[in-house]
């Protein structure tokens, strides 16, 4: 058998130790965000279940980075005000979502397909919130799942619709050349998404299931986030294709709305 080397062995215990202090870090922000008074070293190490100098330590990196606060008076903690910021940076995300909801729900009933709503966030197609369908097969995708520009139904509509910059950032990523024959089919791809006002996946995300989604805007005529209804490849079928994007154009379009659009039909 095969021994380990002794420096992958290191990097492999390198490795969990820092798992394991980001774990921590993140308890130690979510035990100060929770808690509605400033709290001692003593009191933060035995809720943690850590030793006062392993939490003193980390305290005092949280303060110096701005996500903790000491209080000079009682020398307790309290949560920083990097961490309200970071709140505020995605507060407006999901406060599409909880707009969204009455139209993905109403579509939801109408078509028995399961409805998911996507955004952007820090540079990647994320799911915003799910409404689940009626059929016998469950989409297993929820709510904070990342979803491929290229494979999904989701990810081609927000590349349909935004800056060319996007566009070729994920064909380099992928490793389709600007001039290459992959790169050509899919920029006539997104020619004929935005021609329609609608992008379609098979397979893409989850095997036996397929997405139609459209593009919702906000009042300045961008791109806010994607609606899409999801169901099997069977249900999702060519016979009612065209009521089916039909369906989801009107969900884009009131969703749209919702968030001051003056847009007409897509």
């Amino acid at each position: 058998m095969k021994s380990i080397p002794a420096a992958q062995t290191s990097k492999a215990v390198q490795s969990a130790a820092g798992l394991e202090s980001v774990d921590l870090t993140l308890r130690l922000v979510e035990l100060l965000a929770s808690s509605k008074m400033a709290k001692g070293v003593t009191e933060v190490a035995l809720e943690l279940g850590i030793s006062k100098t392993r939490a003193h330590r980390h305290l005092r990196c949280l303060v110096d980075l701005g996500y903790a606060h000491q209080d000079p008076r009682t020398e307790g903690y309290e949560v920083g005000i990097r961490v309200l910021a970071l709140g505020e940076m995605v507060r407006d995300r999901f406060d599409v979502a909880r707009l969204m909801y009455p139209v993905m729900a109403s579509i939801g009933e109408t078509s028995g397909f399961a409805v998911t709503l996507a955004g952007l966030v820090e540079g990647a197609v994320t799911v915003l919130e799910m409404v689940p369908g009626r059929g016998l097969f469950e989409f297993t995708i929820r709510p904070g799942a990342r979803l491929g520009f290229l494979t999904s139904a989701h990810g081609l509509v927000t590349l349909a619709y935004s800056p060319q910059e996007l566009l070729e950032s994920e064909l380099a990523r992928a490793g389709a050349g600007s001039a290459s024959k992959a790169a050509e089919r899919v920029r006539k791809s997104l020619i004929e998404i935005r021609k329609n006002g609608w992008a379609r996946s098979v397979d893409g995300v989850q095997v036996g299931f397929g997405a139609l989604a459209a593009p919702v805007f906000d009042h300045r005529g961008e791109m806010r986030a994607s609606i899409a209804i999801v169901g099997s490849t069977r249900d999702l079928t060519s016979s009612a294709a065209s009521a089916q994007e039909a369906m989801v154009k009107k969900a884009s379009v009131d969703a749209s709305h919702l968030l001051g659009w003056r847009g007409g039909a897509l």
